[in-house]
């Protein structure tokens, strides 16, 4: 009976480890059709920056809580979010390197835009 007992949490196990495989492959293929897709949206430029530094333009604009690629803001907001994250007044490690990681997403997509801006204008010339 024992024999019985072990072949059938034996087959459960099996069961329930492959509909778990199932299930990580399916959300494994969604979460690479979603990244896809956000790709797709943004220019390449912008979305090889997203890969490099491993965070969305719009997440790091929600960390950073501007609307806006303007530099003033973002620095202020970086600023204070840095300072009141800093671990010897009690914050957290994890949100004080969010708060750099949005940052330096946001200084990339500036650079990207400036040089964008450098270009028509130098079509424009000629």
């Amino acid at each position: 009976q024992a024999k019985y007992l072990a072949q059938i949490i034996l087959v459960g196990a099996q069961v329930v480890g492959r509909a778990f495989m199932r299930a990580l492959r399916q959300e494994f293929a969604a979460s690479q059709a979603a990244a896809d897709a956000r790709g797709r949206a943004e220019r390449p430029q912008s979305a090889a920056a997203s890969r490099i530094i491993g965070i969305s333009l719009q997440e790091a604009q929600q960390i950073l809580n501007v609307s806006s690629l303007n530099p003033e803001e973002i620095q202020k907001n970086y600023d204070h979010l840095f300072k009141v994250n800093d671990k010897s007044v009690g914050g957290s490690f994890y949100l004080q390197s969010k708060v750099v990681r949005a940052k330096e997403r946001l200084d990339e997509e500036l650079r990207i835009q400036a040089k964008g801006d450098k270009e028509k204008g130098r079509r424009a010339e000629t």
